[in-house]
This record gives C-alpha cells, sequence and structure tokens, in this order.
C-alpha cells in the first residue's frame, strides 16, 4: 500500500471563492413538509479568542447564509470548516450536504460531492443527493409489513415497492438546525419529528442527525432516534461521491474496497427486493474483498439499468464501528474510507442518472458520475423473520447510527 498522507496540510483563508454558495432516478417529488417539534434553535454565533489591536479577527469554523424557501418556510445552509481548510455545506432541506471541499495529493482543492446551486432544485427532481434518508431507507417489498399483528400500507414509489421513507420522506422535509463549535471540529445538529401515520408508519418518532467535520478531517454522521409507539427505524445516508470532483465525469477510474464477502441478492434482476438470502460474493462481480475498478465488472453486475445497487454484509459485530469500505481515485489521490456501526451497506454505481439532473454550475450529471455508500440495515428487513428484529423500534429505546467518513491522499 502506498504510503499515507494525512490531510493535515494549512491553507490560506478562501476568501470570496468560498463565500460564494457554488451551491436514482426520479420524479418531481411531493410537498414537502416541516416540523413542528422541538421549537427553532437559535441561529448559531461563534465567540472568537480576544485579539490584540491591529491582529484580524479570526474567521468563524460554521455560519450560516439564507438558501432559499419552501412552501413559504425559509431553509438555511449551514457552512463548515476545519482547521485544515476543508469545508462542508449542509442545508437543513433534507439534512443535505450540498458541498464538500478536499485537497488532492498535490494540494488542489475540489467539492467531491454532486448536489444542486439551489434549494430549489433539490424540490423539483433530485435522486436523494446527499439528504438523510429515513423513516425506513432502501426498499420495502409490496410498500407493506406486518407489526404487532397490523399491517400497515405504504407508498409504492419505486414500481411496487415502497423506496427511502416514501413520497415524502425526510430527504424533503425541513430539520430544525442547530449549529456549534465543537472541541472535535465545527457540528450541525438536525432535528425531525415525524408524526404518527406520516406515510403509513406508526408512532411519532423524533429523529436527529448530527454532523460533525473532524480536525482528523472526517465527516461524521451520527443519527439516533426515539418513538412513542413501536415502528420501524433503518437511516440512512446518501452522498453521491465523486473524488475527481463532482463535474469531473465517470466514476468508473476510482478503486473500491468492501469489507464484505457476502451479500444479499433479489429473486432476479426484475425483483432486486432481499428476500433474506445471503450468497458469497466469490466468484462474482459483487467481489470487492479486494481493491477493483468500479468499471471492471459493471456491465457484468446486470440489472435495470445496468450497474451496481446491492446490500453487502459487512463483516465483523453488526453493531460495532468497523471499516466498510475504502474508496480512492488514482488520478487525484482522494481516498474515503467508511467506517459504521449497521449490518450491511448499499453500494450504488449511480445506474440511474442520465443527464436530466443539471446540477452545480450546469453540469449534467451523467450515468456512473456519482456513487453511494449507505451504511444500512438490510433492505426490507421487516419482511424476513431473521431481520425483522433489527429493525423494529419500541418505546424506551433509541434507534442509533453512527457513520465516518475519513478523507486522506494516497
Amino acid at each position: 500500500m502506498a504510503n499515507r498522507r494525512a490531510l493535515s496540510f494549512v491553507f490560506p483563508l478562501f476568501g470570496a471563492c468560498l463565500a460564494s454558495l457554488s451551491a436514482c432516478a426520479s420524479s418531481s417529488p411531493a410537498e414537502p413538509v416541516t416540523a413542528a417539534e422541538p421549537p427553532a434553535a437559535a441561529p448559531a454565533t461563534v465567540a472568537s479568542a480576544p485579539s490584540e489591536a491591529k491582529e484580524a479577527p479570526s474567521e468563524k469554523s460554521v455560519s450560516e447564509a439564507p438558501f432559499g424557501s419552501v412552501n413559504g418556510v425559509e431553509v438555511k445552509l449551514y457552512t463548515l470548516k476545519n482547521k485544515n481548510g476543508l469545508v462542508a455545506k449542509i442545508t437543513n432541506y433534507g439534512g443535505i450536504v450540498t458541498e464538500l471541499h478536499t485537497p488532492d495529493k498535490s494540494g488542489k482543492m475540489a467539492d467531491i460531492v454532486l448536489g444542486y446551486d439551489k434549494v430549489d432544485d433539490y424540490v423539483k427532481a433530485t435522486p436523494y443527493f446527499g439528504a438523510v434518508i429515513g423513516r425506513v431507507a432502501n426498499r420495502i417489498k409490496n410498500a407493506q409489513f406486518s407489526l404487532d399483528g397490523k399491517t400497515y400500507k405504504l407508498a409504492a414509489n419505486a414500481d411496487k415497492n415502497s423506496l427511502h421513507g416514501g413520497k415524502v420522506g425526510w430527504d424533503k422535509v425541513i430539520w430544525k438546525a442547530e449549529a456549534s463549535e465543537t472541541e472535535r471540529g465545527p457540528s450541525l445538529k438536525l432535528t425531525y419529528v415525524s408524526k404518527d401515520g406520516e406515510e403509513g408508519y406508526p408512532g411519532t418518532v423524533t429523529a436527529q442527525n448530527v454532523y460533525t467535520l473532524t480536525h482528523d478531517n472526517e465527516l461524521k454522521v451520527e443519527m439516533s432516534a426515539t418513538t412513542d409507539k413501536t415502528t420501524i427505524v433503518n437511516m440512512a445516508h446518501h452522498t453521491y461521491w465523486n473524488l475527481s470532483g463532482h463535474d469531473s465525469g465517470p466514476i468508473t477510474g476510482e478503486e473500491l474496497t468492501l469489507f464484505a464477502d457476502q451479500f444479499t441478492p433479489g429473486p432476479s434482476v426484475a425483483d432486486p427486493v432481499p428476500d433474506g438470502k445471503v450468497k458469497p460474493v466469490k466468484g462474482t462481480p459483487f467481489d470487492f474483498t479486494a481493491p477493483k475498478l468500479i468499471g471492471k465488472d459493471l456491465k457484468e453486475a446486470g440489472g435495470k439499468p445496468i450497474g451496481f445497487d446491492s446490500n453487502w454484509v459487512v463483516k465483523g459485530d453488526p453493531h460495532t464501528l468497523r471499516p466498510v469500505a475504502k474508496l480512492k481515485d488514482p488520478k487525484t489521490g482522494r481516498v474515503l474510507e467508511l467506517s459504521a456501526d449497521q449490518p450491511g451497506v448499499q453500494f450504488y454505481s449511480g445506474n440511474f442518472l442520465d443527464g436530466s439532473n443539471k446540477g452545480k454550475g450546469g453540469v449534467a450529471y451523467q450515468q456512473y458520475t456519482g456513487l453511494c455508500l449507505e451504511s444500512q440495515k438490510f433492505p426490507n428487513s421487516i419482511n424476513v423473520p431473521a431481520w425483522k428484529d433489527e429493525v423494529i423500534l419500541k418505546p424506551g429505546a433509541t434507534y442509533k447510527h453512527t457513520m465516518v467518513h475519513k478523507l486522506s491522499v494516497e
């Protein structure tokens, strides 16, 4: 393995270039909704240390700015900057990570996540760019499940199945936001209260999602949820990564390792929803146990459209933070290492992107120009007897999900 160089560069202040907001098959989403509880947090303020006369004031590591409005409700864009010069921009609409700027091996900065310049574009049509996914990520077969003897019907928004929380999932709501500085780095806490019956799910659920851009060059995501009635929860994070830069073309030349030697395929290409079967990846296009270019076996993966869009079984204790994936871009040297404390990870290679999504700077995101690594409970768990207990949340218990995206260069 090449010698690792931690991203410990000291960058000059970015000035006006960072002050400007550069700001899977989808259809126009339903109307967003807004959390009713708890009360909105006050705008973040960051205290500056006393300085000598004539000394320039230190730059804030957390700031907020207007990002338009949705249904008459103001939306904010929060900028987090760590001491090494990394910058993340996050909106409280959907908890979306709109930008993430990191250096390559020569120190050149680039925005490595797909997204839009304006909140209006996220509202009109988006394949879940950068969003918090809930109440239940991934697919639920036939858009229904049974719990405590009662059958619940959900919106069938992915053929006959329910996907990513339904028509108005947590990616399409306005979260209450509270930004702060912490010892580890700038942080943004988002809170949303999902009412009993929302999108067909039982129970009022209070969810939180905390983003921290650490001084160790990590984007840490901490998710949690509680409920007042037995329900199901499986939150996920849905950033589309392109380590060469969001506008650089296909990710097929990036190198992926998955710390998983099994996966959970569906019964057929026409029916990709897992049904409880677990199969080894050895000898299949789904074997990423050793570093492999994403484009190498992409066509052999099949699918409609062709590409990777499956759940892998992560090795190790399914409830302990451990290595999940490593992604490397040989051209720029950028590396992303994902750790998480969930049993599975969905690797999606951007198969449904088709150029219709005009992203930041007017870039048309074509097929395979971004990939997702979504740590999660297994898809359709509630309908598989061996898996269902993983996604059931009862009053008095707390759902927790932590993922750490470590950014470096090699």
